[in-house]
């Protein structure tokens, strides 16, 4: 059975193990979460729930949002899960963090940390020049393409605007669940800046 949440990343920090190591776990408020839509083969082709976190204030929501929701609480953040039995869920039913357990593979998507305009060094991790007083060429793209070509082909490596992007993390360790607190340990680091909104789902990859 597959899984998901919505969740904000609260920051990183650290657990012990019984034996007494050391392990790096991110903290994650999950939920708790509402299922607002379901999509079904018949009538949608697919099979999938649209989730909803974070409750919204009646005077931010214009009229499309309200009748989105309909009589259910009105929600910041939805998002579509495609999950094989999302039969099994209702609309209005509540998804808590507590639907992970401790060992559960997942994966974590997010949008990364946005970085701002970056140089070619720092966004591909291109080889600079010789830095010797001599030198012309110290961190320039260098060439671009043929002269035949006489023009740059697209996707070249240049510097740009670098992350802001979305970035899934696969195969993060589900380390500890705090069901009172709507909390979820994960092992490792996941994307995003602090109080970003991320998406828990269980791993496709996991063994």
């Amino acid at each position: 059975m597959r899984k998901a949440i919505l969740g904000k990343k609260i920051g990183m920090t650290q657990i012990f193990s019984d034996e007494g190591h050391a392990i790096p776990v991110t903290v994650v408020k999950a939920g708790p979460c509402v299922v607002v839509q379901k999509r079904s083969l018949e009538k949608d082709g697919y099979s999938a729930i649209c989730v909803g976190f974070e409750d919204m204030k009646v005077t931010r929501a214009n009229k499309a949002q309200k009748g989105y929701f309909g009589k259910l609480p009105l929600k910041r953040f939805v998002r579509e899960f495609r999950l094989d039995d999302a039969e099994q869920y209702q609309v209005g039913q509540e998804i808590k963090a507590d639907v992970f357990q401790p060992g559960d593979i997942v994966d974590v998507t997010g949008t990364s940390k946005g970085k701002g305009f970056a140089g070619g060094i720092k966004r591909w991790n291109f080889k600079r020049g010789p830095m010797a007083h001599g030198s012309k060429y110290h961190r320039g793209p260098g060439s671009l393409q043929s002269r035949d070509a006489s023009r740059v082909f697209k996707g070249r490596k240049l510097p740009g605007r670098l992350g802001g992007e979305r970035v899934t993390t696969q195969a993060l360790k589900v380390v500890g669940v705090d069901a009172e607190r709507d909390v979820i340990l994960i092992r490792g680091s996941i994307p995003g800046p602090k109080g970003s909104l991320v998406a828990i789902k269980s791993s496709v990859k996991a063994k």
